[in-house]
């Protein structure tokens, strides 16, 4: 068995080198790839807790909730999907969310992003008004993404000027 183990610093900061990294493989350094799409899965945990009318619907006092998360890259393509699949209290309430980016048809400096949440609610009263207040929920945690991903582009922006 043999172990090859390395160290390197780089003259850049930690957020730029993590994004790029993820996008490294096509370039001309690396002409012998063809293709390459990213898959990554990953499992977050929320402290956001359930409104009161929900905890004393479903029962519970839990406030922790788990997501699992689902990434696709195709850039050749120019594709990203993102699936994400609640995995907590589904016997009662199962939130399947999917976000496609892709350029814009008539504008590729654009990108368009279509986004489709399907929510159910069974086996507890009301489910019609849970259903509804998920929605809510789910439109409201929607815009507060799209929110962090103009602060992030931002943010490189600045980041990617202050390197060049």
């Amino acid at each position: 068995m043999k172990i090859r183990t390395s160290e390197r610093i780089s003259n850049h900061p930690w957020e730029t080198v993590s994004t790029v990294a993820v996008q490294k493989y096509l370039n001309p350094m690396t002409s012998s790839l063809v293709g390459v799409d990213f898959h990554s899965q990953r499992l977050l945990g929320t402290e956001r807790g359930l409104p009161s009318t929900v905890k004393s619907l479903i029962g519970t006092a839990r406030t922790k909730t788990y997501v699992q998360k689902h990434s696709v890259v195709v850039p050749v393509d120019k594709t990203m999907e993102l699936r994400s699949a609640s995995i907590s209290f589904t016997n009662m309430v199962s939130v399947d969310d999917r976000l496609l980016y892709k350029p814009h048809s008539q504008d590729p400096e654009k990108t368009l992003l279509t986004q489709e949440a399907i929510i159910i609610v069974k086996g507890v009263c009301l489910s019609s008004y849970l259903e509804g207040l998920t929605v809510s929920t789910t439109s409201a945690n929607a815009k507060s993404g799209r929110e962090a991903m103009e602060w992030l582009i931002h943010t490189l922006n600045i980041s990617e000027s202050s390197i060049v």
